[in-house]
């Protein structure tokens, strides 16, 4: 008998495949991470040399890097797309959260901006294709490519948990999602460039362009000049140039997409778990909303819009005229950033009365979605404290100064609650979802109810205005849902403060992504940093900053389908 007993535990086959696959699932995880760590390392090697024209790393080498690349994580998604078809089981479960319509959408949506961009990019470079090196030209054809199999592959593929070929799995989504992360470094420190070399060719007495052409960058592989004289290449050389913020944010949003693949891959889900989803199967917008939030978001988004041109036409102007431009960014920047202060803090106001039960389920999805909005936030509040320190310390303190003061605390107050705000709201239940109850409850199904006043004699139902009838899951089951009327002016002014937010950010985004640079404009900070360590700053910060905006514009709408 003891003996039995003894062999009982060690003969019982589930635990010991359990905890083998947990250990194995962490050192697949390591070595994954290991292979992108050391991925990225290289590529942020070479960019970064390749930004300096001292350093004999040329930008071909970086185009070099980049193709292969791309030709590689477009070879493996194809390899993956292949598999999982002839594989009828190797996708067993599909994590409903991951990859919501809204967010393939958007990378839909920036990946046709930047095959825009790689059309006038090629175009660029084939216009002084003597002088240049053919990598130049088949590194957009390349990324054009890549922009087309990672879209398709993440539109279809998303949600998947796969269980088959796990590490080589991992190893391929964590290349893949480092190919993106690498893209957008080597856009960053492109624009960063550009940026600096307009910001010194203004203050040398030349005439004063957004984006100057940078020799030794246009050049050939051995620093040669290939100038951009015909009209045609200085259309394709600004189309491409304003067309890199849509590329940046394609590679943020397709790495964030990967980053929670990555994370399902041999998760297993319940059988409960395939429809647990929150988003509802018809979106309609502006659906149950007072019309206040919308309305109003879209007064700011048009007139923050005609701030940013009147910035852009008179920045370049004489030192009046950029005074005046800077007062009037700051201004809008200002009023923007006090009602979505205030609009934040209203809505976590509501959520104090709101009843609705917290969800506690496993997300990889909303925790990568928390930890973005935490850590860009960083960006902008590191860009906020400097020039706080630069107005406080610095002199003189006009009218300027106190603007950007004020631009400069009211965005860190913003950037906290309206985090605050959408935290709070992604861990919210469902609407109708309130705290259970630990009494025992006679669940009310299998009831078709023909007379109201009948509800009330029932002690496990409350009472409620509309009801539902049979289920079309089964003609012998009927269903009672319950609509708590008092919660129905809270959903409605959610739906509203979700909406004006995400206006709001969306104006936000529009006008650093495309150019709006005070930091540069309003002399206070570079005075009192010089211009190379605020710079390093803002070049480093900024990304971050606009990074944050488009993905509270993600997480806010999914906060307005919620409730």
């Amino acid at each position: 008998m003891s003996e039995e007993l003894a062999q009982g535990p060690k003969e019982s086959p589930p635990a010991p495949r359990a905890g083998s696959r947990e250990v194995w699932k962490k050192g697949g995880r390591l070595l994954s991470v290991l292979l992108a760590v050391n991925v990225l390392l290289l590529a942020c090697t070479l960019i970064s040399g390749g930004a300096f024209n001292k350093v004999a790393v040329y930008d071909t080498d970086v185009f070099a890097l980049l193709t292969t690349m791309m030709l590689l994580a477009s070879l493996w998604t194809l390899f993956y797309l292949l598999r999982t078809v002839r594989c009828p089981n190797a996708v067993p479960y599909r994590d409903a959260h991951a990859g919501p319509i809204w967010l393939r959408g958007g990378l839909v949506l920036f990946g046709i901006c930047t095959l825009v961009m790689d059309v006038f990019k090629t175009g660029y470079y084939s216009s002084f294709f003597e002088c240049q090196s053919a990598i130049k030209i088949l590194h957009p054809l390349t990324q054009a490519v890549f922009v087309i199999v990672q879209t398709y592959f993440l539109w279809v593929s998303a949600k998947d948990c796969i269980h088959v070929h796990l590490d080589l799995t991992r190893c391929g989504l964590m290349f893949t999602l480092t190919t993106n992360l690498a893209i957008w470094m080597a856009a960053v420190v492109d624009e960063s460039v550009h940026q600096t070399h307009s910001y010194d060719s203004s203050h040398s007495n030349t005439s004063h362009h957004r984006f100057a052409p940078d020799p030794e960058r246009a050049g050939s592989s051995v620093g040669g000049d290939c100038p951009c004289n015909t009209a045609i290449c200085q259309i394709f050389q600004q189309g491409y140039l304003y067309l890199y913020p849509f590329n940046i944010e394609y590679s943020l949003f397709a790495s964030t997409m990967l980053y929670v693949m990555w994370k399902n891959v041999g998760r297993l889900l319940a059988s409960s778990a395939h429809g647990h989803g929150h988003t509802p199967s018809r979106i309609s917008l502006f659906r149950e909303t007072f019309f206040a939030g919308p309305i109003l978001g879209l007064m700011l988004f048009v007139v923050g819009l005609a701030v940013f041109i009147i910035y852009e036409v008179q920045v370049s102007g004489e030192g009046g005229r950029t005074q005046q431009a800077l007062v009037i960014y700051y201004s809008f920047n200002i009023i923007c950033l006090g009602l979505m202060t205030l609009v934040s803090l209203s809505g976590s106001v509501i959520y104090r009365f709101d009843r609705r039960a917290m969800d506690h389920h496993k997300n990889p999805t909303r925790t990568l979605d928390v930890a973005l909005l935490m850590g860009a936030a960083l960006g902008q509040y590191a860009i906020s404290y400097y020039s706080i320190v630069a107005v406080v310390v610095g002199a003189p303190r006009d009218l300027l100064g106190g603007l950007n003061l004020a631009h400069a605390l009211l965005m860190i107050a913003q950037h906290t609650f309206q985090n605050v705000f959408i935290i709070e709201s992604l861990h919210r239940g469902p609407p109708g979802v309130e705290p259970r109850d630990t009494t025992p409850k006679e669940p009310c199904r299998g009831l078709t109810f023909a007379n109201l006043d009948a509800l009330h004699t029932l002690p496990a139902c409350p009472s409620t205005p509309r009801l539902v009838g049979p289920s079309p899951e089964g003609p012998q089951e009927a269903v009672a849902i319950i609509l708590a009327p008092r919660g129905h002016w809270r959903r409605r002014c959610l739906k509203d403060i979700s909406l004006f937010l995400l206006l709001c950010n969306v104006i936000l985004w529009i006008m650093p992504a495309f150019g709006a640079r005070p930091h540069f404009s309003n002399t206070v900070e570079v005075d009192f940093y010089g211009y190379s360590l605020w710079a390093a700053i803002v070049n480093i910060c900024l990304p971050f900053g606009i990074f944050y905006r488009m993905h509270a514009v993600s997480s806010l709408l999914e906060v307005y389908v919620l409730s």
